[in-house]
């Protein structure tokens, strides 16, 4: 099935709008993409404005800055921790913006989108 986002035929009140036409092909959204931890996979996507974007399905490493030092590691991700999107991200290892990933140096929180950008980033946590 297919992720609409036309108009939705609803009012603010809730009630029914009979829609001016039908749906359209340059409507329609795609599905989303849960990077995972496992060998890097990348492919190209052109969006819908003619620009191009880089849907990462799995990424093995993670660009981490330390704040302290302000030096910037490539380190290998050992494992997700935490996701605020979803509850069970983190048992199916997916990583979205936000995420916080256990690391060869640490935590670190994810600070870019993976699945649009194509790479990770992140910010290694304090310990207390």
């Amino acid at each position: 099935m297919a992720i609409w986002h036309g108009e939705h035929g609803r009012k603010k009140t809730g009630g029914k709008i009979n829609l001016q036409k039908k749906k359209r092909k340059y409507e329609l959204g795609s599905l989303p993409t849960f990077t995972a931890i496992g060998k890097k996979i990348i492919r190209k996507v052109e969006t819908k404005g003619g620009g191009k974007k880089l849907r990462a399905f799995s990424v093995e490493f993670v660009n981490v800055i330390d704040p302290s030092t302000k030096t910037t590691k490539k380190v290998k991700i050992l494992d997700v921790l935490e996701n605020a999107a979803n509850p069970n991200f983190p048992r199916r290892k997916i990583i979205t913006q936000g995420a916080i990933v256990q690391t060869e140096i640490g935590k670190a929180k994810i600070t870019s989108r993976p699945s649009q950008s194509g790479i990770a980033n992140a910010i290694k946590l304090q310990e207390k």
